[in-house]
């Protein structure tokens, strides 16, 4: 007569599942975001690039980019928090814009690909070289000037600016280094 043993293995429990990734939304700036923050907010006023109203983006990595950067301002510039630029494409940041009245000078603080797109769409005329850059890539921190040769935010269209400068703090190190 043959006896059979019947062996169950437990196997070990599964592993628990990982916490739950932030949400983009709430998503904070790295070390490395933080001090490119610090450094165009120190290039802005260093080269009195003070806006007269900047509209900064719900996401937190947004709000904390423009603490970082209004900090290098002696008076911090006037800022609002806009909920439509949160994943705002190009379009909607342009109709957004024509919303603003008439300060001389607009920043806003938000997020790829719709800043890209709006900035490539804007820029009709300027430097070659860095009409070129801007077309690549806006990298995390850039900041894209565009004069406009209108007084009215609400009359701002397609290719109806002229890019006066683009920097970010990968191009600032290389001019400092």
């Amino acid at each position: 007569m043959r006896a059979w043993r019947g062996w169950r293995v437990r196997p070990p429990p599964p592993p628990a599942p990982p916490p739950p990734a932030p949400r983009d939304r709430d998503r904070k700036l790295t070390k490395r975001g933080r001090a490119d923050a610090e450094t165009i907010g120190a290039y802005m006023a260093r080269h009195g690039l003070a806006p007269d109203l900047t509209l900064v983006s719900p996401a937190t990595r947004a709000q904390e980019t423009w603490k970082l950067a209004a900090g290098a301002f002696a008076k911090a510039p006037k800022s609002s928090d806009e909920d439509r630029i949160y994943n705002a494409s190009a379009d909607s940041l342009l109709a957004l814009i024509g919303e603003t009245g008439r300060a001389r000078s607009l920043l806003l603080v938000g997020h790829n690909p719709g800043f890209h797109d709006l900035a490539v769409a804007l820029i009709a005329s300027g430097d070659v070289a860095a009409r070129e850059r801007v077309n690549e890539k806006l990298p995390t921190a850039g900041l894209v000037i565009i004069d406009l040769a209108f007084d009215d935010w609400a009359m701002l269209h397609p290719q109806s600016g002229r890019l006066e400068r683009f920097v970010c703090p990968r191009l600032i190190a290389a001019t400092t280094e």
